[in-house]
């Protein structure tokens, strides 16, 4: 009966180990070899860890195979949202608030008053209780009341267009036809925008 030693185990391995490298051509096979394994392990590892988890409707099945017990069907989500819109609806008209057309007419009235020599800042002043906050500090700051042809409304408020919160005022003056726009807000009726007509 043979004696199994140590050295005798050792003597093998490394004659398994220094096979390749006896000789080009044994190092070239066993580089073969190995690529064909590893490439074969890649292939077929994923195949053998997805089968377990394939679920009805997944690639490689058909909509009517059953499902595991336990394991839940996959489900299509469809959207049950309206679609977004793109455009704002138009706002509603709104009946005529004569609030609104009398300030946008005593507004005018104040655009208009302006003697000579009259400042900037006193002109804005006589403005001020019928101006938004916002308009009175932006653009009408850029306004030079030496400008302004006109001296006196001459007219009645035409409201151009009312909707809810808002509208238009045409006011006649000795000068041009100023239209303005007034909003409704905490305090009252204030305007926001003025243009004039030639």
């Amino acid at each position: 009966m043979p004696i199994r030693t140590n050295r005798g185990r050792t003597a093998v391995y490394r004659r398994l180990w220094g096979w390749p490298l006896r000789s080009p051509r044994h190092l070239i096979g066993t580089l073969v070899v190995l690529a064909v394994v590893l490439t074969a392990v890649g292939i077929l590892l994923p195949k053998a860890i997805d089968k377990p988890g394939q679920t009805a409707g997944g690639p490689g099945t058909s909509a009517t195979s059953t499902s595991r017990p336990g394991v839940a069907a996959p489900v299509t989500v469809t959207s049950t949202l309206p679609p977004r819109l793109t455009t704002q609806p138009p706002p509603s008209s709104a009946p005529i608030d004569q609030d609104g057309t009398r300030v946008a007419k005593e507004w005018v009235t104040a655009w208009a008053n302006h003697p000579d020599g009259t400042t900037t800042e006193r002109w804005l002043a006589g403005l001020r209780p019928y101006t938004t906050e916002e308009y009175l500090a932006g653009e009408l700051t850029t306004v030079d009341p030496a400008n302004i042809t006109a001296t006196k409304v001459t007219g009645e408020p035409q409201v151009v267009s009312s909707v809810v919160g808002s509208m238009d005022v045409d006011v006649q003056t000795d000068g041009p036809k100023v239209r303005v726009t007034v909003v409704k807000t905490n305090p009252g009726w204030r305007v926001t925008k003025f243009t004039q007509a030639d």
